[in-house]
């Protein structure tokens, strides 16, 4: 395998990782709220599309870091493209003559009553990943790689789930609300935990992530620590 085609296999592997997850996190969305345990008595409640959302932002960091600013940001909007043709797709199998689905129903429900929250937040927190990564990247000289993809990736999360939550239940709302209670603190929860869940996942992620940093830099010849493909001639 040449050069050239070890760097287009692992740029469409890691594209491929990004916008599959993207297509999950659309079509599971909010069917299903998962408890993945409980801190101090406090239940870590989170939806099930957001189960492997981290891995996006994981996607992203790398492509930034190996292929630059430029090559993450038109993978975030060819993941915007993504999301509109999943919306079209599930609006055409709802008009079109068929058979009856209550199930396919409400799935369309749920993802509908989510993908404006979802693109939104997508947009924000995906662009706002790259460019606080890249703003670290330039204030450390290409140094502190644990800073730029955890100091990146916290804050778009934070973003992000703030915005899904909010505007899901704003604007959707379809999230598990007991309309008997003050929704406020339920609201909160639900941040809370989505928050907690992704701030451990990306903590977890750094030790990945300086590995596949430094094996991707040999594999496809990036030579010095913050140097990228966009600016190496082939």
């Amino acid at each position: 395998m040449t050069l050239q085609e070890r760097r287009d296999l692992t740029f469409l592997l890691l594209s491929g990782l990004f916008l599959g997850t993207m297509a999950m996190l659309n079509i599971l969305g909010l069917t299903r709220f998962v408890t993945l345990g409980a801190i101090g008595g406090w239940p870590l409640i989170v939806a099930v599309g957001a189960l492997p959302y981290p891995l996006t932002f994981l996607c992203t960091d790398l492509i930034s870091e190996i292929w630059g600013e430029s090559k993450a940001n038109q993978l975030v909007w060819i993941g915007l493209l993504l999301n509109g043709w999943i919306v079209f797709i599930l609006w055409l199998g709802g008009v079109l003559p068929g058979t009856d689905s209550s199930t396919y129903f409400e799935v369309q429900r749920l993802a509908f009553g989510s993908v404006g929250a979802s693109m939104v937040a997508y947009m924000t927190a995906q662009f706002t990943d790259v460019r606080l990564f890249h703003f670290w990247k330039q204030l450390t000289g290409g140094r502190a790689l644990w800073l730029r993809n955890n100091g990146s990736t916290l804050i778009s999360q934070l973003v992000d789930t703030t915005a899904v939550v909010l505007i899901s239940h704003l604007a959707g709302d379809v999230l598990p609300i007991d309309t008997s209670l003050p929704v406020v603190p339920q609201l909160l929860n639900l941040i809370a935990a989505g928050y907690v869940f992704k701030l451990i996942a990306a903590l977890i992620d750094t030790g990945p992530f300086y590995l596949l940093v430094n094996w991707l830099r040999r594999w496809l010849d990036v030579p010095g620590a913050g140097s990228e493909l966009s600016s190496i001639s082939d």
